[in-house]
């Protein structure tokens, strides 16, 4: 076997499998921000009667 098929595997795996998280991170910190930004309302409401 050519061990440059290996490396070039291995590679496109380890960017892919990065890739992905880091996809995966971007839209957690965008829902993030979005329920910053768009409280729930009956969760407003209920912190507001204690």
């Amino acid at each position: 076997m050519d061990n440059g098929k290996w490396t070039f595997g291995l590679t496109m795996m380890i960017v892919g499998m990065g890739g992905t998280f880091l996809t995966l991170w971007i839209l957690s910190v965008a829902m993030d921000l979005l329920k910053r930004v768009f409280p729930l309302a009956g969760k407003a409401d209920s912190a507001d009667k204690k």
